[in-house]
């Protein structure tokens, strides 16, 4: 397992001496991940629900195989004990995501919010902050929040 995480997520094998060159996709996926782990946590009681939402997010939005999610989420986790805020993981989406790509993980992120059925004042707090890191309107920001409270209650 430890094996197919450094094979996924080795930074160092590649030569990254350009700057201009997009970020490998696990890096843009980690950056998803970190935000949607970032969310799962800020009431500090990361419930199963919640995982299994951000596994199914993964496997969905990004066709990962079960194996892989699972190395990404762990390798995720512990860039994050490693991190001291999201400033890095949103300038990495801002570079390689458009605008839509952006709303999507917004509308990710409010997906593991409502994960218990309800939105608490970290939560609340949280998807503000990241949307204005991501560069979102209040109006973008508002507008997936009611997509993602409609599509619950369907």
């Amino acid at each position: 397992m430890i094996d197919l995480v450094k094979k996924f997520f080795d930074r160092r094998t590649e030569d990254l001496s350009t700057d201009n060159k997009r970020e490998r996709p696990h890096d843009i996926h980690m950056a998803a991940c970190a935000l949607l782990l970032e969310m799962a946590n800020i009431d500090d009681e990361f419930t199963d629900s919640e995982r299994e939402n951000i596994i199914l997010i993964l496997k969905s939005n990004y066709n990962l195989p079960d194996e892989d999610v699972t190395a990404l989420i762990e390798a995720t986790e512990e860039e994050l004990k490693g991190s001291i805020d999201l400033w890095r993981f949103t300038t990495l989406i801002n570079k390689n995501y458009s605008i839509q790509e952006k709303i999507q993980i917004i509308e990710m992120v409010w997906k593991i919010a409502y994960s218990d059925g309800r939105l608490g004042k970290h939560e609340d707090y949280l998807v503000h902050k990241l949307a204005n890191l991501l560069r979102l309107t209040h109006k973008q920001l508002i507008e997936t929040k009611l997509k993602i409270i409609h599509d619950e209650r369907r």
